[in-house]
């Protein structure tokens, strides 16, 4: 296995009084699909919005390329090469599918948009994810479903030249064939060596698509094991605190709110 791109030891933050991420480790390799699961308040959003620079850690180490970082910025995770998709997606209605990829770091040549450059990159960035769903790039976000409109989100990402990208729940509200697209193009996305690290309740798709699982549980993160070495019973057990692997204490459980993922 390779070394990982990202590692987080450590990890802590709270909200006044209230302690959400307590002590979490955490490893991102390239080329693999690594699941974050958990229950609502388990602290995923909070240990994504770390990694994204929007609410910075506490206390801990975030190692890129082993190299200590301080994230304290969204801008400063991009230019690490960390991106992440969020769930509503933020895409614009009225703009078309190039005017989306290049929201707001658009191509200028001789003081205006350079349209044909833009649009030859948008559509070599879906032809490499091998995505063959959308008719033309020319068409408006608002036209496309819901499979489409993810799949764009991510495309935008991979244009950015992610080395890490992280997917929050990329097929909530899909159908079966829609959410069949997306997870092909999250295989494919790893097999062009991206890192990416999928937060998911759907542990089909997690079995379906991840290398490892990670399982926080109240804050802590009880387990990161191999898919191929773990069973849904067991990853369930992990999610629910039923079932607590070895040498892991849980502490201060108390402390962590039930309603809302934290």
């Amino acid at each position: 296995m390779s070394e990982p791109i990202i590692e987080l030891r450590h990890i802590t933050k709270s909200f006044g009084p209230v302690s959400v991420l307590k002590g979490v480790d955490l490893k991102v390799h390239p080329g693999m699909v690594t699941a974050l699961v958990g229950d609502n308040g388990a602290g995923k959003s909070t240990l994504i919005k770390g990694l994204a620079g929007v609410q910075p850690y506490d206390t801990g180490e975030i190692l890129v390329d082993g190299q200590e970082q301080s994230l304290r910025t969204p801008r400063e995770a991009g230019a690490l090469g960390i991106e992440v998709v969020y769930q509503d997606l933020a895409l614009c209605d009225n703009l078309d599918i190039v005017q989306n990829m290049f929201l707001g770091r658009e191509e200028v040549i001789g003081g205006t948009f350079d349209e044909g450059r833009m649009e030859k990159d948008a559509s070599d960035t879906l032809r490499s994810l091998s995505v063959r769903t959308v008719k033309s790039v020319r068409q408006k976000v608002s036209s496309l479903s819901g499979g489409q409109r993810q799949t764009v989100a991510i495309a935008r990402a991979v244009l950015k030249k992610a080395r890490v990208v992280i997917l929050d729940e990329p097929t909530a509200a899909l159908g079966v064939a829609q959410t069949e697209q997306v997870l092909n193009l999250v295989r494919r996305l790893a097999d062009q060596g991206v890192a990416v690290v999928l937060i998911s309740h759907n542990l089909a798709d997690v079995f379906a698509v991840a290398d490892d699982i990670a399982v926080l549980y109240l804050g802590q993160m009880v387990a990161q094991v191999p898919t191929a070495e773990s069973t849904r019973d067991e990853i369930v057990g992990y999610i629910t605190g039923t079932k607590i692997p070895p040498g892991v204490q849980l502490v201060g459980t108390s402390t962590i709110p039930v309603g809302g993922d934290a």
